[in-house]
């Protein structure tokens, strides 16, 4: 088995993981992400017990149990350039070895669920409601870094969108992946479903205008008309895609859960955007505590 140089994976005096700063007997393999880091306590509060707590930068990890089941909450910041550093850095604490720097013979899948924020693209998902994520679209060009495997129902609803919005001439080549069909079975009373766009940028990239023009005014209206099939665009946001097409490329289950403060079409805002998401981490808890 080749080994990994210390300069691709760098790991610390403590023996953990450079970003993260988390050593692999600190992480669960039941897996919260959050993109803020105060959220981890949100979150890690609810825990039945909290056996380690680890603070870099802006990754804050909490490891503990809900009844006998061992969790970790984890924040990756804002956007998929983050997710790139937290998706593998989570990987390589699951399934490399750190003292030989080899690939485990026997590989573990981790389950990885992010709890977040999002706007929405459909009059019908209102705000303070919960979208869990069938796909993801992204817009950012993460995914176009690694290679790529889709199937064919995948590869036909990525070309319709691209046909429709027309993006990729200008701007970065649109990719998909699903989420986890073994743990989005869990999530469905109480959830809308359906496609979630992953967008660079919360202004020009979301379509929101302040003092500079876009160079697609009308992104907002695409992505709410766009139909294939059954599918359609329920939401945007700046981390589900990147999540899905590493974890589908590492081999672990992933879902993006969405507490919506925002609709984008009926232009409203949550007066309550904290209680929506308390909301949204309680229930999830729930679902993941009787897995």
């Amino acid at each position: 088995m080749n080994r990994i140089a210390e300069s691709e994976l760098i790991i610390n005096s403590r023996g953990a993981v450079y970003h993260l700063d988390v050593r692999p007997e600190e992480l669960a393999e039941i897996i919260i992400t959050v993109g803020d880091p105060d959220r981890v306590a949100e979150v890690s509060k609810h825990f039945d017990s909290v056996e380690t707590k680890r603070h870099h930068r802006e990754f804050v990890t909490h490891t503990g149990y809900i009844g006998k089941k061992r969790v970790s909450v984890v924040s990756t910041g804002i956007g998929t350039d983050n997710i790139d550093i937290v998706l593998n850095e989570l990987d390589a604490l699951a399934n490399i070895d750190f003292e030989s720097r080899t690939i485990k013979p026997k590989l573990t899948q981790l389950t990885i669920v992010r709890v977040g924020t999002s706007g929405a693209l459909q009059a019908d998902v209102p705000v303070d409601a919960f979208v869990a994520s069938t796909h993801g679209i992204g817009v950012d060009n993460l995914l176009n870094f690694y290679r790529q495997e889709n199937n064919e129902e995948e590869l036909q609803l990525v070309s319709a969108f691209v046909t429709h919005t027309q993006m990729g001439s200008k701007m970065a080549t649109p990719y998909i992946a699903s989420a986890g069909p073994s743990v989005q079975k869990h999530f469905v009373d109480g959830f809308h479903h359906g496609i979630t766009i992953t967008c660079p940028g919360f202004y020009g990239p979301q379509g929101r205008v302040l003092r500079l023009g876009l160079t697609n005014p009308d992104l907002v209206d695409q992505l709410t008309n766009f139909r294939y099939g059954n599918h359609r665009i329920t939401n945007f946001e700046m981390e589900t895609s990147g999540i899905y097409g590493l974890g589908k490329l590492l081999g672990h289950q992933c879902l993006s859960l969405s507490a919506i403060v925002a609709n984008r079409v009926q232009k409203e805002f949550s007066k309550d955007g904290a209680k929506a998401v308390e909301n949204l981490i309680v229930k999830t808890l729930g679902i993941i505590g009787g897995i």
